[in-house]
């Protein structure tokens, strides 16, 4: 007799955590939040112009910030956590649109968008190389890609990685900046740059820059 094997739901633990948290996700990770979102807009080249998708975007606080500076903007954010995002709702309104959806599998047509942006979250997702091929296909020519993850040429966050994986089923894995670059490549991305840097004396980042079908210089 033939059975149906049920493989579990890689995802679930990602989705039912950030539920879990999500009314206290930002007064928790407040100075966190606030310090990883300002190294990433100092790092981000945006025009009035810009049709733009947020992958992991939690509670909109990225958005939130944004739309302070840049209210032309048409801004999209994609979350697993339904939670996460009736308070990204809450906060903005009809300001930007929001959708239940995984990185690998984006509800958007091929080159919507002019650029993708990510921060806090690569470290949670199962297949980055697809995932970073699904964000290449929502890209127009030349789109670009900014990342901000925690990056795993710290030794304050190799130890962390290993904690995680160990205690919690929703950490995937961090990445050092040469493991990033060659993903990045296979995807397809180029014009690639990684900076790294820190936000205190334990969590170090790195944010990521790249343009799709991009030749190199």
């Amino acid at each position: 007799m033939n059975r149906m094997v049920h493989k579990p739901n890689r995802i679930e633990p990602i989705r039912h955590e950030y539920n879990q948290i999500a009314s206290e996700y930002d007064s928790r990770w407040y100075s966190y939040i606030k310090a990883t979102l300002n190294a990433t807009l100092k790092r981000l080249d945006i025009i009035a112009s810009d049709r733009l998708l947020d992958v992991g975007c939690g509670t909109a606080s990225l958005f939130q910030t944004m739309f302070m500076k840049h209210t032309s903007i048409e801004m999209l954010g994609v979350d697993l956590s339904t939670e996460m995002l009736k308070i990204a709702h809450n906060k903005l309104g009809d300001k930007a649109t929001f959708l239940a959806a995984e990185a690998q599998s984006l509800p958007f047509g091929s080159g919507s968008f002019d650029i993708v942006i990510s921060c806090n979250s690569f470290h949670y997702w199962r297949r980055p190389e697809q995932c970073l091929s699904e964000i290449g296909r929502v890209l127009k020519p030349g789109g670009r890609i900014v990342i901000t993850d925690w990056c795993d040429d710290f030794v304050t966050c190799q130890f962390g990685d290993f904690f995680l994986r160990t205690f919690n089923r929703a950490h995937f894995k961090t990445y050092r900046a040469r493991e990033f670059d060659r993903l990045l490549r296979v995807a397809g991305f180029g014009n690639i740059s990684i900076e790294r840097y820190k936000i205190n004396w334990y969590w170090g980042l790195m944010t990521v820059k790249a343009q799709i079908n991009a030749v190199e210089q």
